[in-house]
């Protein structure tokens, strides 16, 4: 595998796409705050774990009909008007968290700015995924989606690193830093990146060979039924955002549980810097071992990894064998993130991009959203450290599910489905 043919997994993708890869860098290295919330609200707030979890609950619920306005909103009036818009908006609620932190009479606003800062981004996601949709083909789908996912965690292992050293002293440098690189992403969106929304004559283009994307006439949900595997592969992928929200739910708190609130957080932050180093030196040679696999085979070995780097968690004891799980479950992460927008990209019809963004994004985030409520009562009764054998047992039931469906999806096409980089 030399260094040349890696080169080439990334050749001739659309010039806005390399715009984007960018500007996710710019934005994922100021992405301080989110990482850290759970750390932000029980250590410098004062939550405990299940109002942490109940708080995390309604940012989530907030999203829905943010993420449902965003689809519609990109559909209509296109992508990048509703992605300038709603990012600066997000920008502008970090902004004065920075003050409020400093005083005990309006500490408390920053959870709710947050909220909306969660809203407003929401409105953001599915216009994100439609332009990405409009940009790429089967062809080159899955070695766009992971240039881009490469790039958000080349930002996030800058970020991660910086914000573990400036929580405890320089929190408000998180809020503000966050709002800044937004901003700079979103200048590089509207100045080099050209709208996608697709016209007729893109409508017409769509062949035969691509029926899953064409036009549909009807409604999203008409359309949608009308797909019956997508929703069950959506339905199915909520077990593994469940799964994936312990990453910043349930792992700080068990940092802390193991080396103390001050080093937890620092070692945190390295745990996330190694997530994302990780990712950086893997996703391109991860994506052409899997390049030929189906995508639903793929989510099923994501899954395994899963299961067996976060249910080892329960034995970890010092910080070498809690980088070896993170070692383990990243490969996860790196193929289910290089495999799920590309499933859905190739079975969204060309007329509904935007909206079926938000819903599938709604379907499998619905795991996300209840983790933290779920399991910020279960740590409160049974502990952080009886997560992991949940956690575990969840992996594997979502990996077998998932293979399920690949096995009849396959049985039930003449011709089997590839994805090529």
């Amino acid at each position: 595998m030399n260094f040349q043919y890696l080169k080439s997994t990334y050749a001739k993708l659309p010039k806005s796409v390399y715009v984007i890869f960018f500007s996710r860098v710019v934005n994922s290295i100021g992405n301080f705050v989110y990482p850290f919330l759970t750390l932000l609200l029980t250590s410098k707030i004062g939550m405990g774990e299940e109002q942490v979890g109940l708080y995390l609950l309604t940012a989530s619920i907030s999203q829905i009909p943010g993420s449902l306005l965003g689809g519609k909103l990109s559909d209509v009036m296109g992508r990048k008007k509703i992605m300038i818009t709603f990012m600066s908006l997000a920008a502008l609620c970090f902004i004065p968290c920075a003050i409020f932190l400093d005083y005990p009479s309006t500490i408390m606003y920053v959870p709710w700015l947050l909220i909306l800062a969660s809203f407003f981004n929401s409105i953001v996601g599915p216009s994100s995924g439609a332009m990405m949709n409009d940009l790429t083909g089967p062809e080159n789908r899955q070695a766009a989606f992971s240039m881009l996912y490469m790039g958000m965690n080349v930002g996030t292992a800058i970020g991660s690193i910086v914000a573990g050293f400036l929580f405890n002293n320089y929190i408000e440098l998180l809020f503000l830093g966050d709002a800044a690189t937004t901003l700079i992403s979103i200048i590089l969106l509207a100045k080099f990146v050209e709208e996608t929304k697709p016209t007729e004559e893109d409508f017409e283009k769509i062949d035969n060979t691509r029926s899953d994307e064409q036009v549909e006439s009807g409604g999203m949900f008409a359309a949608l039924l009308k797909r019956p595997r997508l929703f069950i592969f959506a339905i199915l992928n909520t077990v593994f955002s469940f799964i994936y929200a312990q990453t910043h739910f349930s792992m700080p708190l068990q940092a802390n549980a193991i080396f103390g609130e001050d080093l937890g957080a620092r070692y945190f932050g390295t745990f996330n810097m190694i997530n994302c180093l990780e990712v950086i030196f893997l996703t391109t040679i991860i994506t052409i071992l899997t390049k030929k696999i189906r995508p639903l085979y793929n989510v099923t070995i994501a899954g395994i990894f899963y299961a067996v780097g976060f249910g080892m968690i329960y034995f970890v004891s010092n910080f070498w064998t809690f980088v070896l799980s993170t070692l383990i479950w990243t490969v996860g992460e790196i193929i289910n993130a290089t495999n799920i927008g590309v499933y859905l990209a190739n079975h969204t019809p060309i007329s509904h991009r935007g909206r079926f963004n938000a819903i599938i994004s709604l379907i499998t985030g619905t795991g996300g959203a209840i983790s933290p409520y779920i399991m910020g009562g279960f740590i409160a009764k049974n502990g952080v450290g009886n997560v992991w054998p949940v956690i575990f047992i969840l992996g594997l039931v979502s990996s077998l599910s998932m293979f399920i469906l690949g096995f009849t999806e396959r049985h039930q096409e003449p011709v089997e489905e590839k994805v090529t980089a």
